[in-house]
């Protein structure tokens, strides 16, 4: 699954490289600890103009998820949640009532 992570950010590299375009993606937290039961979110930061939002999940066993693929409103999965604000050019990503299952690592991919 490494492999398919690397090939996301090779892509994203070469976005990046051929439109010759300074980009900038944050995601906050950086670590965030669920506690079951309780509600968390992450935020996708991004400093242009994007066309989507893509949230992954990696699992502790190295499996990658796709969870969200957004490029306007918001979408919703069971207990998941994802949004984007264009304008603002962010998206969060939102987990009720977390399971132990949700243990893993999330990220945000910026198209």
């Amino acid at each position: 699954m490494k492999t398919q992570r690397r090939v996301l950010l090779g892509l994203l590299w070469i976005l990046i490289c051929c439109l010759r375009v300074q980009m900038k993606v944050e995601q906050s937290p950086g670590v965030l600890t669920l506690q079951e039961g309780r509600n968390s979110s992450l935020i996708c930061n991004y400093s242009i103009s994007m066309t989507s939002v893509q949230w992954f999940q990696q699992n502790p066993d190295g499996r990658l998820i796709s969870l969200f693929y957004i490029a306007s409103g918001m979408q919703q999965k069971g207990r998941l949640k994802s949004t984007i604000n264009s304008k603002e050019r962010y998206s969060q990503l939102y987990i009720r009532d977390s399971q132990p299952g949700d243990s893993a690592t999330y990220f945000c991919a910026v198209e």
